[in-house]
């Protein structure tokens, strides 16, 4: 059951880039949870999920002794979910569904993806950390990182200051 949650149902067996494949199986989790209460059960997921992945991944190291297992992609999905949130704050102070954000949801994961990817600053520092905590905070940093640039560009593109995609207010 831990290697059932910490792939994320399995997603992060996917080959190849397993932690792509746990980030894009976050996106439709994400969209049931926004579904099910909006912005903040989105947050309060990502947060019961990394305290979790903490737990299950402390367990997993010490009978493996594998300090960062590449199955491993439940962070990706907290980091994930935190890069969404601000499309499920847009989403649901407008009253739409937040599939009509769809250029911000494709963004949110582009992000990530770069953020988790080349590690910057405080990512990088949290995966060299070579611990449980280390392992989910990166994508937390990450997912911070992301959704700092996709606020920034709902605000731009939302006061006319980017191109906007026909149909897309």
């Amino acid at each position: 059951m831990r290697r059932f949650i910490l792939s994320f149902l399995g997603s992060g067996y996917l080959r190849p880039a397993p932690g792509t494949w746990g980030s894009l199986a976050a996106l439709p989790a994400a969209y049931l949870v926004h579904w099910l209460g909006g912005p903040g059960i989105l947050i309060f997921c990502a947060a019961a999920l990394y305290a979790l992945g903490v737990y299950l991944t402390n367990k997993e190291i010490a009978a493996s002794g594998d300090t960062d297992p590449s199955w491993i992609v439940l962070d990706e999905v907290v980091g994930q979910w935190i890069a969404l949130t601000p499309i499920s704050i847009g989403a649901y102070s407008a009253g739409v569904d937040v599939l009509r954000l769809w250029p911000g949801i494709i963004a949110a994961f582009v992000l990530f993806r770069i953020f988790d990817i080349s590690k910057p600053w405080l990512v990088g520092q949290a995966d060299r950390r070579g611990d449980a905590t280390g392992v989910m905070l990166d994508d937390v940093w990450a997912g911070a990182f992301a959704a700092t640039v996709v606020a920034i560009l709902g605000l731009l593109a939302h006061s006319g200051l980017l191109i906007t995609l026909p149909g897309q207010q």
